[in-house]
């Protein structure tokens, strides 16, 4: 199945359908920027951890943008406590005198772990509710790190999930092909069986479609739903709606 025919909305996959398509068993998902995005922003965390530790009246503003600027500058981020440490560090250079991986980095590294520097988004329960009553099996696929389960768990996310798998354990980070294959392999099932939503085309669409899985990237805030983006999970629950015939058959 081409990737295009894997991403298509409900008014043209049931147009587009092969016959030869399995239906959908099971739903993966990214999880930052998709199920969870840090509250209330990176920089107002980066922020209030600083100024416990007397580096105050920093910018939150100005702690998003060069955490953007420092994310994006970065090839082949392994999710390591090294890379978050030199990253960090990029992100508050030329705003303390002495970097944060000399002070306050194990701080700041220690409150991700934590469900308040976190927020669920307001589609993320009711979709997952619907489409474990479906009998779906749900799993998810993150670049991350030790962090992750932990905060799934207090999250009270977890328990949603038959399989989770994430990059520092299974030895490849999203964009390889590898990761979804090792998800497919675990949730016993092949791969244009499964689809993966997330938030990066490069990440989770392009990388799912390259391992056989079909995919949606989701968009939170777009003006209006195409052929390859969801603007909610809500639209994913109208996509495996039993009553239309699950249109990703």
């Amino acid at each position: 199945m081409g990737c295009r025919d894997s991403i298509i909305l409900l008014s043209l996959l049931h147009a587009s359908r092969s016959r030869h398509d399995p239906p959908i068993q099971a739903v993966t998902f990214d999880v930052g920027g998709t199920l969870i995005e840090p509250w209330p922003s990176v920089g107002h965390v980066y922020a209030e951890v600083a100024a416990r530790h007397g580096f105050e009246d920093l910018s939150a503003a100005i702690l998003n943008r060069q955490f953007a600027a420092a994310w994006q500058a970065r090839q082949n981020f392994n999710h390591t406590r090294a890379e978050w440490a030199e990253l960090v560090d990029a992100t508050f250079e030329g705003l303390v005198e002495t970097l944060p991986s000399e002070t306050f980095f194990p701080d700041l590294y220690s409150c991700f772990a934590q469900p308040d520097a976190w927020r669920i988004f307001e589609d993320v329960l009711p979709t997952l509710d619907t489409l474990a009553s479906r009998d779906l099996k749900l799993g998810i696929i993150s670049n991350w790190d030790e962090r992750l389960r932990p905060l799934l768990r207090q999250l009270r996310l977890f328990d949603y999930f038959d399989t989770v798998v994430i990059s520092c354990e299974a030895g490849f980070s999203k964009p390889s092909p590898a990761i979804f294959e090792d998800a497919a392999r675990k949730l016993a099932l092949p791969p244009e069986a499964i689809l993966h939503v997330g938030d990066s085309p490069e990440k989770d669409v392009q990388a799912a479609c390259t391992a056989g899985l079909r995919t949606f990237e989701l968009k939170r805030g777009a003006s209006k739903s195409t052929d390859r983006q969801l603007r909610s999970l809500y639209e994913l629950e109208a996509l495996l709606e039993p009553k239309a015939g699950n249109s990703l058959h």
